[in-house]
């Protein structure tokens, strides 16, 4: 159902109770109080990412999961255990800012299809997988792309029976907007040839016009793929897990799920987690717009289980009672446009993707009076307002909510995020400033997409994209996303590298060689300025004394390599309000 059919009002209890005591805990001891630690870390480049330049410290205490020194080693508290990191690096722990941990956790256990080469070899993967799913399950795969197969298409209906006749099939490409399904999808979804295509989404049809070729796009895929069967059980727990693991393997201990809702189990998979403490990391996730109200009211039910004794949730250090057993309900998400092909902009593509003819712009996804009134519901509330655009009409439809919500109700330190924010005009950015707007640029998408991006919206468009190096120039916070499992691995070196190189991988071309970033520039939209964008700032971020012990190592640092070769560099341990969560030695064995 869409926002603007919801019930007119909810309390204020519910819009803040995913977001309570938006005020954590004060911040530790000041230097000077610190006696003694649990931890001391000395001898490597501890990298404290606090400020616009590169500052290191000699040593780095922690103490019951927070840091209770960062300065030089004559000056260190004695500890418990003394860390040699033998010439290594130390940063503060990674922080996701647009990425998909539920949804990647779920392509854990589905088919691989990233990389196939052509339909035959997407059909053999998609066979095989089908011999190992449970009874009731689907056959799924994710991560083809039609553009980098031989045949330059998305299978058919026809091509997709041949995996089975009778158990529904369904592929998802890499950036989850584009699939296609077979027979038995389609019936036990209820979609047919008199099916309307819904708003903001496409099915494509045979030469009649009416019959399902296969294809679907953007709400489209949404309407079928939320009728998906549930993970329970251990499938739920193994989402979690596996999901977590891989986030922490990359250095990252804070994770984000921004699109919770486009599998109907989503909310049971969190509460499955929640109630087991299954989660080693910090997990903010938003929901999908229409599953907004059914989040908030699972918040309130959870908080009403803790304080009936139904339920035990452990007690952060820092205090932050937003976090829930390490979810913390923060946000919506609305979908404004689509992908590199179905974005949408004010002026036409420069060559239209396949199958689309005439003057095209890519198209909305939703109206103006449903964006509208969820800044009228959520403007003043803890509730973070989070949404996805790519051309630069949507951003336009997204700065006029923000400014109708501003006259309407003033200013407010509420920091809408712009995901992906891929192509701004000049005029946007000023108004972004304005109203206090953050974009998360999707900088895996470069080497991947940027050839695309060149042939599809042109040279000076491209050139723009992803533009890092303007809001450098500008004094403006802004982060880097990897947006797993659009890209396939959730790795932030990778997307610091992508950020600060811009090589697009086909062509070797630098692609807006003037939006290149510094190494230290880009580790800042992963770590500080992350940690900002979600109202974080007081406890991580940064190695400051008093905010949390989230630390990763790395076997080199990404400021004294050559700039190609960050992607490359090894996290070789990620801890997590002390306690190491993942140890490279630990995970090769």
């Amino acid at each position: 159902m869409p926002l603007y059919r919801f019930a007119a009002l909810v309390s204020v209890a519910l819009l803040t109770a995913c977001a309570a005591n938006n005020e954590p805990a004060k911040l530790a001891v000041p230097v000077a109080a610190a006696q003694s630690a649990d931890t001391l870390y000395v001898n490597g480049d501890i990298l404290t990412m606090a400020g616009n330049e590169p500052a290191y410290v000699e040593a780095l205490a922690v103490d019951h999961g927070r840091i209770s020194y960062a300065g030089p080693r004559a000056s260190a508290p004695s500890a418990q255990h003394t860390v040699d990191l033998g010439g290594k690096t130390l940063l503060p722990g990674f922080i996701d800012s647009h990425g998909h941990m539920v949804a990647f956790g779920k392509n854990l256990i589905d088919a691989d299809l990233v990389g196939t080469p052509d339909i035959p070899d997407l059909i053999a993967r998609m066979k095989a997988q089908a011999t190992q799913v449970p009874a009731g399950a689907w056959i799924v795969g994710f991560g083809y792309s039609a553009k980098k197969m031989k045949e330059n298409r998305t299978p058919t209906v026809e091509e997709l029976d041949t995996i089975s006749a009778k158990i529904p099939v369904m592929i998802v490409d890499g950036s989850g907007h584009l699939g296609a399904g077979n027979s038995a999808l389609f019936a036990i979804a209820g979609v047919g040839a008199s099916t309307a295509d819904p708003v903001g989404g496409t099915f494509a049809r045979k030469a009649d016009g009416k019959a399902l070729a296969g294809p679907m796009e953007e709400t489209a895929l949404n309407m079928v793929r939320e009728k998906r069967p549930p993970f329970e059980g251990k499938l739920a727990d193994d989402v979690i897990t596996g999901g977590a693991r891989a986030w922490a393997s990359m250095g990252q201990t804070s994770a984000q799920d921004c699109g919770i809702g486009i599998g109907n189990d989503d909310m049971a998979i969190l509460r499955n987690a929640i109630a087991k403490k299954l989660l080693p990391i910090d997990l903010y996730v938003c929901a999908k717009n229409t599953i907004l109200d059914s989040m908030l009211a699972q918040a309130n039910e959870v908080r009403a289980d803790a304080a009936a004794g139904r339920l035990a949730l452990d007690t952060r250090v820092d205090g932050d009672t937003r976090y829930i057993n390490r979810v913390r309900m923060g946000g919506v998400k609305f979908w404004l446009d689509g992908s590199v092909d179905t974005a949408w902009f004010t002026e036409p593509f420069t060559n239209n993707p396949p199958g689309k003819t005439g003057v095209y712009r890519g198209y909305e996804q939703i109206p103006d009076a449903v964006l509208n009134a969820a800044f009228d519901r959520l403007w003043t509330s803890d509730v973070q307002i989070n949404m996805h655009m790519n051309g630069d009409a949507a951003a336009d439809q997204a700065l006029r909510a923000i400014e109708l919500a501003v006259k309407k109700y003033g200013m407010r330190d509420h920091r809408p995020v712009f995901i992906h924010a891929s192509y701004l005009r000049p005029d946007q950015i000023a108004k972004m400033r304005a109203y206090g707007a953050i974009p998360t640029f999707l900088a895996a998408s470069i080497p991947t997409a940027g050839d695309f991006v060149v042939h599809f919206w042109g040279a000076d468009r491209a050139a723009k994209a992803a533009g890092g190096g303007t809001f450098v120039k500008e004094g403006l916070p802004f982060t880097l996303s990897h947006d797993a499992p659009v890209s396939p691995s959730p790795s932030i070196l990778g997307i610091v590298d992508a950020a600060v190189n811009r090589i697009a991988a086909g062509s070797g071309a630098v692609i807006g060689p003037d939006e290149r970033l510094t190494p230290y520039q880009g580790l800042r939209a992963v770590t500080a300025y992350s940690a900002y964008q979600v109202h974080e700032e007081k406890t991580k971020g940064t190695l400051e004394v008093g905010k949390l012990a989230d630390l990763v190592i790395l076997d080199a640092n990404p400021l004294k390599v050559a700039p190609t070769s960050i992607k490359s560099i090894k996290v070789l341990e990620t801890i997590k309000e002390g306690v190491p969560i993942f140890h490279l030695d630990a995970a090769r064995q």
